[in-house]
């Protein structure tokens, strides 16, 4: 089977429905509480490097539920009820909401895993620099590595930093440029990633191992087969996530990790019937 032809279809079957649902909820709990002080869903259920301090358990799941804005929600929720929908008529309930899960997990480890391989530098660089204040030339030294290893960070205190660096005895212009420079490293340590994403390339690569001929249009207008288009996808958001361009704040490794976990595990599931790509 590498085309889908419905039979019996249900149009919105009930795990992509209360997907939609509950993901249509929790993106109203964030319009709500959003422009509340001192409290943000974001902290509490996004998910957050595991060296941060916000960083709890749950978020490995919850972050699947939360969306930055209407067309990143619209766009995660019509491709969930465009693949979902195949898949879990095709699977039944129970096995669709374990595949859809998984995946968000895998793309979720991925994600942190690459993460913390970003961050670890940089929590080695701002340790350096707290233990270097007051050493005169020894901050100087951790200060030029810290710029070297985050380019433009300083941005406009280069000023402050050069003087600092002229007279490391002057302790208000030091505390003035290390409240700067933390501020910058929490920041990036406390950077939250949300979506479902992840889980929805693990549907669309499981759709496209399994139907990989059937016709999707692009726009509603450009008739793509689904294995084009999702090794196409597959291979930009690859090419994307190995350049790791600065100012991208799209979670491409959890794209990569969901597309890779739900095609292992579409494999495994089909293992016993013959595949032929074409």
């Amino acid at each position: 089977m590498t085309e889908f032809r419905p039979s019996r279809f249900e149009i919105l079957p009930t795990i992509v429905k209360n997907l939609l649902i509950i993901n249509g909820l929790f993106y109203l709990a964030q319009i709500t509480f959003k422009s509340s002080a001192g409290f943000s869903l974001d902290n509490i259920l996004a998910l957050h490097a595991w060296q941060s301090s916000l960083f709890r358990p749950w978020q490995l799941v919850t972050h699947m539920f939360l969306h930055g804005d209407f067309w990143h929600i619209f766009g995660n929720m019509f491709a969930v009820w465009m693949f979902g929908s195949v898949l879990e008529n095709l699977w039944g309930p129970t096995r669709f909401l374990l595949f859809y899960i998984i995946c968000g997990l895998g793309a979720a480890l991925m994600h942190l895993l690459f993460l913390s391989y970003e961050v670890i530098p940089l929590m080695a660089d701002w340790a350096a620099l707290v233990q270097a204040q007051g050493s005169g030339v020894g901050f100087a030294k951790a200060l030029h590595a810290f710029n070297d290893h985050n380019p433009g960070v300083l941005g406009n205190q280069l000023e402050l930093a050069n003087q600092v660096i002229a007279n490391p005895t002057d302790v208000q212009a030091t505390n003035t440029l290390m409240t700067w420079i933390q501020s910058y490293y929490e920041a990036n340590l406390n950077t939250a990633t949300i979506g479902a994403s992840g889980a929805v390339f693990g549907l669309l690569a499981a759709f496209v191992y399994l139907f990989p001929n059937t016709y999707i249009y692009l726009y509603f207008l450009v008739p793509v087969k689904a294995k084009w288009l999702g090794i196409g996808y597959f291979a930009y958001e690859l090419y994307y996530a190995v350049q790791n361009s600065g100012g991208d704040n799209v979670a491409r490794w959890a794209h990569v990790g969901g597309a890779i976990v739900g095609l292992l595990i579409v494999m495994t599931w089909n293992k016993k019937n013959r595949k032929t790509f074409y």
